[in-house]
């Protein structure tokens, strides 16, 4: 069996019908009809007026932010439990990342420490141009609450979305939230446009800014002429393509993950020491991860050995991502913490969860996971003895 990996493509016929139509229109440049087509699309299906098409993810944050207010002497506050694509683009403005710490149950921007955040910053004299809140590992974070502390403090709000389309918090979809929204496809998302991401508001402005800015800022004239810095990130038209394909399965390819996480609790159910991360309550995420929390003391086995033992059988797994504040390149950037992220990090691991992932697969990577714990059970019996 060939290397199994955590969340590979998903991509067939479908998706080769569409690119083909795109390269045979014509429209190989950047922007054309299909670009036009994905953002009406992902507009409608995130409950969003306008969606802005983009190279990537970061492309879009970094976008949003600039339009938001975010440059030099300002600060962001950010999730610390994040990718570092999310501080980076505060940084690509100029601005300092303001790192906060995440609630342990679900992974995401803990509501009260953002609460601490917002007034200690303020009191210090700091102008906080933006918050921006993740949804981790697709499951939404507690909007019926940030929504609230942001309003009440005059502070827009940008949600990172870049893991969590087509899953939904109190009715409403992601990316229909803060200012504006964002999304990613890259290759291991639920949805691939190979790179790609894509800006999501209500805001015409915004979005208009956003579509000038991503276009080298160029003046609607006949010769080149501009009279801003301007960004060379807009989505090309075939990647658009691949992207209305992959939007059309997003709701099979979601189906599939969570077909796979039930597979993973069921494998773990009664495991003491063990929890499938973000189980609870998780009737609305898109499960674009599972992953789960191992504590060593009471499961007599550490994380990183479940690892190591997939690992060995060419299968991936990854820690839940490396807190912003333990990064080398944000050492010393100022952090409100209470040591759940650091807790997350130490006891988290992602298992295989793409859709493109067979039933024989699935079924293998259970196996060799059955047969670790088995044998762990059996070591500890041994040692009781």
């Amino acid at each position: 069996m060939s290397r199994i990996y955590l969340s590979s493509p998903d991509i067939g016929a479908r998706e080769e019908e569409l690119c083909v139509a795109a390269l045979r229109s014509g429209w190989v440049a950047p922007l054309g009809p299909m670009v036009d087509a994905f953002e009406e699309a992902l507009a409608h299906r995130c409950g969003r007026r306008h969606a802005v098409a983009l190279s990537s993810g970061t492309a879009a944050l970094h976008l949003a932010l600039l339009e938001l207010g975010a440059g030099p002497g300002t600060v962001v506050i950010v999730p610390t439990m994040t990718f570092v694509a999310t501080a980076n683009a505060v940084v690509y403005c100029g601005a300092t990342p303001v790192f906060v710490d995440c609630d342990f149950i679900d992974g995401n921007l803990d509501p009260e420490m953002l609460e601490e955040a917002l007034l200690s910053l303020r009191r210090e004299g700091h102008h906080v141009a933006a918050v921006i809140a993740v949804d981790l590992l697709g499951h939404c974070a507690n909007y019926a609450r940030i929504e609230a502390i942001c309003a009440d403090a005059g502070v827009p709000l940008l949600a990172d979305a870049a893991e969590a389309l087509g899953a939904r918090h109190g009715g409403r979809p992601a990316g229909s939230f803060g200012s504006a929204a964002i999304l990613s496809f890259n290759g291991n998302k639920v949805i691939s446009t190979s790179g790609g991401g894509a800006l999501l508001t209500d805001d015409e402005r915004l979005a208009e800014r956003v579509r000038y800015l991503s276009t080298q800022a160029r003046e609607p004239v006949a010769h080149y002429e501009h009279t801003e810095i301007g960004y060379n990130y807009r989505l090309s038209n075939i990647l658009a393509a691949l992207g209305i394909a992959q939007l059309e399965r997003l709701d099979e390819m979601i189906a599939r993950r969570r077909r796979l996480r039930e597979g993973y609790s069921g494998v773990f159910t009664g495991v003491e020491g063990v929890d499938v991360f973000q189980r609870d309550g998780d009737a609305d995420d898109n499960c674009w991860l599972t992953a789960i929390l191992v504590d060593p003391v009471t499961a007599r086995w550490k994380r990183d050995e479940l690892a190591t033992a997939l690992s060995l059988s060419d299968v991936e797994t990854r820690p839940l991502w490396k807190p912003m504040h333990q990064q080398p390149v944000f050492a010393g950037a100022p952090a409100f913490l209470r040591g759940n992220a650091d807790r997350l990090f130490a006891v988290g691991l992602a298992l295989p969860s793409g859709s493109a992932l067979s039933d024989a697969e699935a079924g293998y990577v259970r196996g060799l996971i059955e047969s670790f714990l088995f044998d762990r059970a059996d070591r500890g019996a041994l040692i009781d003895v």
